[in-house]
């Protein structure tokens, strides 16, 4: 009931419900009738009078208005029974449940938001006045989106103790298409031409069924910025869009679109000038300035130009530039003078920083990667730069940064740096299966933010049919404040590859020892390490294959030739490591170099060298960085220096590069490179012996035979190239888009060994009958060629788990050498990232 109703309902009153004189009196009682919910005092503090004022019509008329204002009544009737104010009151009904029915377009989540905006929500009183609103603005929301036959109903149910349920009911229809874009004024460029800058399509053909002529009219409007865009920046200085039209077919199918244009003259630039305060940075500016004499006017590079100067202010603390370019036109001679106005405004400091969201991580782990500093002018390449280094930090899953002005104060600011964890711990497992591998599995618990600190510590263990091995290691990334690293570790592997699932020819490792390493930042992307290591290596139960020979002459004690090989190394390693990717795990933008040169000194038992070398590089292919291309590149070269009693140190066999399984995905793990041979002499037969038999003595070398075994021995030098496509995880929510990833992946690569002279079996027999334990023996394969790539390709998912980065991949082999033993289909679970 409208407030005029109930004026007129209260001036028609009698009796004891007489009309409320116009004259004045003195209220000695306030009655209040209808009340359920809402509190007696909360209903009397809205009464513009209280016992004892004296109060007229116009009084008593305000109260009715306070009282609606308060927003928790239908409808409100009041009396006068002498000096008594008697008000009868209905309450608003109370929302018990609010349901959305058919609504495909608009997510419950924005619906309730924009619900609550309008104090629609469960618990609040339902004012039925703002339904009819709310079925406007969304039947509106749905013209936008070009649904004109959508229908929006709100249904009210009520409810015992006056509440109610509020149900919304859609109707979307479907969407209408652009049957027709007109663009009418156009002689430069044509029809065709400009059409094909737009977002909006018309009436597409039924085989671009991945195109969309669906009617929006954001993006229309933001099409018609395109077209706009397209002229200014092609000297077209006077172009205007005159007019548009939009019209809608009867059945409100289909639109048709109209836009009139002006294209004008194109108008070349005369002059550049600047007026207003540079703030010291003339010749910076002037340096960096595209806009030059002569050349036709570009309206994307007059934004540019005014961004480039707003940015490099705000390097030195002038965060709220005003920068604008005045353009004064000659159309005599169809060229534009531009004045670039540059207000820099007051320098602003930052004022404190703060950190949310990293419940698990110290403050003071996150502050020590913070390049932006509490008291210093507010820098927007430091601001990037911290969140850059945050976000690296494998156990940050996201962060942003807002300022927030002070008040009171138009220099200074606060920062609040908003981030996300992920976890940091983890448990990690690992399963791999193949046909001729069995089953593998591994366990590691890893620690990369020790207890908030920072600092990474970790155990991993792992067994299987062939190994059994743990290493526990510790890194403080921030020994010094500085950034000065310091790490440690200790380890154990006894490993015996006699297993076929090993892959590798038969021997048993036993291999111990400890170490150190240290690193020393040198700028914001580059880092050096140096390392030292104490190993002991315990080599037993060895096949004694041909490309052993070399090795056994260097090593072997001729006193206990059936004692294996013992020998104790020193090692030192020296590495440069560059970084600008984007984030710790799953980057997608920028690029990481790693370069390690690790070799063992004068006095070790073996002298050789290993230099590695890691090559990673992401680059967006969309805005959002959802889809990106990533491509990685390994390269690996070993060997030895120095001799001993004339042999040459080679690089040992228990050093060398394999590739298969973790990077070189759907071949067997650790397969591809020189395999083992084994050679044996021809026999010819000598004098008979009626006692013992014949008796036979090896021939000639040039008769020797060999076989090639179906195990690999690896070999000195390494090569494999990743391609990557990365792209977003199907039927996934896009907030999970840190912690899961999807790509499509091409692996090649091989490796083989430089030192070893294959030439000399080329006039020997291979012997293809001889088993190698492996199936039919591989062909003999030229090891120094490192041309005879491998390659395979496949999918990966990779999930950073709440036990730690997990990774599936399946892959299928698109080109081998004869004698591969492999799979054409694996499958790996594991934690290689």
């Amino acid at each position: 009931m409208t407030i005029k109703r109930l004026v007129a309902a209260m001036l028609l009153a009698t009796g004891s419900n007489s009309v409320l004189a116009e004259e004045s009196f003195t209220v000695q009682d306030i009655q209040v009738e209808g009340l359920q919910r809402v509190a007696l005092g909360a209903a009397l503090n809205n009464l513009p009078f209280t016992i004892g004022d004296t109060v007229t019509e116009y009084s008593l008329s305000r109260s009715i208005k306070t009282l609606y204002g308060a927003g928790h009544f239908d409808d409100i009737r009041v009396f006068r029974d002498g000096n008594t104010v008697i008000y009868r009151l209905k309450e608003r009904p109370t929302i018990n449940n609010i349901e959305f029915d058919g609504n495909k377009d608009i997510k419950e989540e924005q619906l309730n938001e924009s619900l609550a905006g309008n104090r629609v929500q469960v618990g609040e009183p339902l004012d039925k006045t703002i339904l009819k609103s709310i079925e406007n603005g969304l039947t509106e929301f749905y013209h936008g989106v070009g649904k004109y036959q959508a229908k929006v109903e709100a249904k009210v149910t009520y409810l015992p103790r006056n509440r109610v349920n509020l149900k919304l009911e859609f109707d979307e229809g479907d969407a209408a298409s652009v049957r027709q874009i007109n663009i009418v004024g156009n002689n430069i460029f044509s029809n065709e031409e400009l059409l094909n800058q737009i977002e909006s399509k018309q009436d597409l053909p039924w085989w671009r069924f991945l195109a969309s002529d669906r009617y929006q009219k954001q993006t229309l409007q933001g099409d018609f910025e395109t077209i706009n865009s397209y002229y200014l920046d092609r000297g077209y200085l006077r172009f205007d869009i005159e007019s548009s039209q939009v019209s809608v077919s009867p059945d409100k199918t289909a639109v048709y679109v109209t836009l009139n244009v002006n294209e004008g003259e194109q108008y070349n630039i005369r002059d550049v000038s600047f007026v207003g305060d540079l703030a010291g940075q003339d010749a910076i500016i002037e340096a960096i300035l595209p806009l030059k004499e002569g050349q036709l006017y570009n309206g994307a590079l007059v934004t540019y130009t005014e961004e480039s100067i707003a940015k490099l202010l705000a390097r030195f603390g002038y965060a709220n530039s005003k920068i604008r370019t005045i353009p004064k036109i000659d159309e005599e001679s169809k060229e534009v003078d531009l004045t670039i106005s540059v207000d820099p405004g007051k320098r602003v400091y930052v004022r404190r920083i703060d950190i949310k969201g990293n419940s698990n991580t110290r403050d003071e782990v996150i502050r020590r990667e913070l390049r932006q500093m509490e008291g210093a002018w507010l820098s927007n390449d430091y601001l990037e730069l911290s969140k850059n280094r945050i976000q690296r930090l494998p156990y940050i899953e996201d962060i942003s940064f807002e300022t927030m002005p002070v008040t009171g104060s138009d220099d200074q600011v606060d920062v609040l740096f908003k981030m996300k964890e992920q976890p940091s711990g983890s448990f990690n497992a690992g399963i791999s299966y193949g046909s001729y591998q069995g089953l593998s599995f591994e366990v590691g618990v890893q620690q990369s933010n020790f207890f908030g600190t920072g600092n990474s510590a970790g155990i991993s263990l792992s067994t299987n049919k062939y190994q059994k091995s743990v290493n526990l290691s510790y890194t403080d990334p921030y020994y010094t404040l500085d950034g000065v690293s310091l790490g440690g570790q200790l380890f154990y592997s006894d490993i015996d590859y006699s297993s076929a699932s090993s892959n590798l020819e038969a021997y048993n490792q036993r291999r111990y020892g400890f170490g150190a390493n240290v690193g020393y930042p040198v700028n914001e992307f580059n880092r050096l390490n140096f390392g030292a290591n104490y190993v002991v290596n315990k080599i037993n139960s060895i096949q004694e294959y041909d490309q052993l020979r070399h090795f056994r002459a260097v090593l072997l004690d001729a006193q206990n030739p059936d004692g294996g090989y013992n020998f104790t190394n020193y090692e030192f390693s020296t590495g440069w490591s560059h970084s600008t990717l984007n984030r710790g795990l799953f980057p997608t933008a920028g690029r990481m170099f790693n370069l390690v040169l690790r070799a063992t000194t004068p006095n070790s038992d073996l002298q050789y060298y290993k230099v590695q070398f890691e090559a990673q590089n992401y680059i967006p292919l969309s805005n959002d960085h959802r889809w990106s291309f990533r491509s990685k590149l390994e390269l690996g070269y070993g060997n030895g220096y120095g001799d001993k009693d004339g042999y040459d140190y080679t690089l040992p066999f228990t050093e060398n590069f394999y590739a298969g399984g973790s990077n070189l995905r759907g071949f067997e793990n650790r397969i591809i490179g020189p395999h083992a041979i084994f050679r044996y002499p021809g026999q010819v037969p000598g004098i008979p012996d009626p006692v013992n038999g014949g008796i036979t003595f090896p021939e000639d070398p040039t008769g020797d035979s060999y076989i090639v075994s179906g195990r690999s021995i690896g070999g000195n030098a390494m090569g494999v190239l990743t391609l990557e496509l990365i792209t977003p995880t199907p039927f996934l929510s896009d907030e999970y888009r840190n912690s899961v990833r999807t790509s499509l992946f091409i692996d090649a690569g091989n490796v083989w060994d430089t030192e070893f002279d294959i030439n000399r079996y080329a006039d020997l027999t291979q012997d293809r009958t001889a088993s190698t334990g492996r199936g039919v023996q591989p062909f003999l394969i030229d090891y120094a060629d490192p041309s005879l790539i491998r390659a395979s390709a496949g999918v990966s998912l990779q999930w950073i788990s709440p036990m730690g980065p997990l990774t599936f991949s399946l892959a299928k082999i698109i080109k081998k050498q004869e004698g591969d033993l492999q799979e054409n289909f694996s499958f790996n679970i594991g934690t290689t990232f």
